[in-house]
């Protein structure tokens, strides 16, 4: 049970789904950042990618619902689904990705401890593998933005349902209608 009386039952209304219901004038501009962060097109990265980042960071985060959700949301969009996105979380370094996805799966990670942790180096690594500047903005930007989120729904106690399937409804939703759809 969230840490506030959000006026939803929050099984049918878990994570971020029932405080969004609770301040409807916040969850405008919020699902608006994540639509245009992670589903906005033509972009470099895929929407897939894109997803696997916010669900990258949620994970480092140790944000349940964030990370089952996103997690979910990127498996619905990537050819190699779940299982590529379980090996990702895992060991970045290991899974079969791109060297420019992972490169920016670091930066990501250095955005999570610290934004400051963005070094110079980081930068070089994922224009060498072929990073684009949008590329990289982009990835700071859900890293943060995910940061946010995470901190958002795990510091209100926001239930987080446990069964994988839980969250298969929301990613038929956010792959047909977006976040602020």
């Amino acid at each position: 049970m969230a840490h506030i009386d959000l006026g939803v039952d929050e099984q049918r209304f878990p994570g971020i789904t029932g405080l969004m219901r609770f301040r409807p004038e916040t969850a405008g501009p919020l699902n608006q950042l994540a639509e245009v962060l992670l589903r906005t097109e033509p972009h470099p990265l895929s929407r897939g990618e894109r997803e696997l980042i916010a669900a990258y960071v949620s994970g480092l985060n140790e944000c349940a619902y964030c990370r089952s959700s996103h997690s979910a949301f990127a498996a619905a969009q990537l050819d190699d689904g779940m299982p590529l996105v379980d090996q990702v979380r895992a060991d970045p370094d290991r899974a079969p990705i791109s060297g420019k996805l992972r490169a920016l799966l670091r930066i990501a990670a250095a955005v999570q401890q610290d934004g400051r942790k963005v070094t110079a180096d980081l930068v070089e690594a994922a224009r060498d593998a072929g990073a684009t500047d949008v590329e990289i903005h982009d990835t700071v930007l859900i890293a943060a933005a995910f940061c946010m989120f995470n901190r958002y729904v795990d510091g209100l106690g926001a239930v987080a349902p446990t069964a994988p399937e839980a969250y298969a409804a929301a990613a038929r939703r956010i792959v047909s209608h977006g976040y602020a759809g």
